[in-house]
């Protein structure tokens, strides 16, 4: 299976490579992944509605561009952001079908029926991802979004991340979240340590891929 990921933002060589590298790592056996930048029209990080409105519409003409034609190379294409920006909310006719990693990782944790809540970046993030949930019908299922209210620059350190996650999930597992959705695709978080399972979208979503894939 052959999965193209575009990112959300305009990202400089050694970030891609970070981030591919992880893709690689992440990706159950039988999936490849190529991860391309965006390009330069897209915002350099996700801090207010105008920056997530601009990624979106970014990130949709990449999608676009690259399933078109008769020789598209893809399985399937997906956004590399939480955001799912571009993914359709419902079913799209498209020859090379989009998905998400929201999408695909929250309505794995609905399917069995685990309330779940979301860490962010920052209020932004918080508000956009909550109005994706409720687009995918999953607000039932929402325990709460908690802002970390962190730089961009946290996103490639994973320390600075895992630091502010303690407080915050343990304020969602008392909301009623049996698990929490680490906002953001690039991060890898540390295990074994919070008061909810901490789970991380991407490796879930790249799982639910393959399984639905061989199905």
């Amino acid at each position: 299976m052959r999965a193209l990921s575009v990112t959300p933002i305009h990202l400089p060589p050694e970030e891609i490579t970070r981030r591919q590298a992880r893709y690689d790592r992440l990706a159950p056996a039988g999936l490849t992944i190529e991860l391309r930048d965006v390009g330069p029209g897209a915002p350099g990080s996700l801090d207010d509605e105008e920056s997530i409105r601009v990624s979106e519409r970014e990130v949709a003409a990449a999608v676009d561009a690259a399933v078109a034609g008769p020789d598209a190379a893809w399985d399937v294409v997906f956004p590399d952001c939480v955001l799912d920006p571009a993914v359709p909310d419902g079913p799209a006719d498209q020859r090379v079908p989009v998905n998400g990693l929201l999408r695909l990782s929250s309505m794995a944790l609905a399917a069995k029926n685990v309330r779940f809540g979301a860490v962010v970046r920052n209020e932004a993030i918080g508000a956009e991802l909550g109005r994706r949930l409720k687009a995918y019908g999953l607000g039932a299922y929402v325990a709460g979004i908690a802002v970390l209210e962190l730089p961009f620059d946290a996103v490639a350190e994973g320390e600075t991340w895992n630091a502010a996650l303690g407080a915050a999930v343990d304020a969602l597992a008392a909301q009623g979240a049996a698990a929490v959705i680490n906002g953001c695709s690039a991060v890898d978080v540390e295990e074994g340590r919070f008061r909810a399972e901490v789970v991380d979208p991407t490796a879930l979503a790249l799982r639910v891929l393959v399984a639905g894939r061989a199905s």
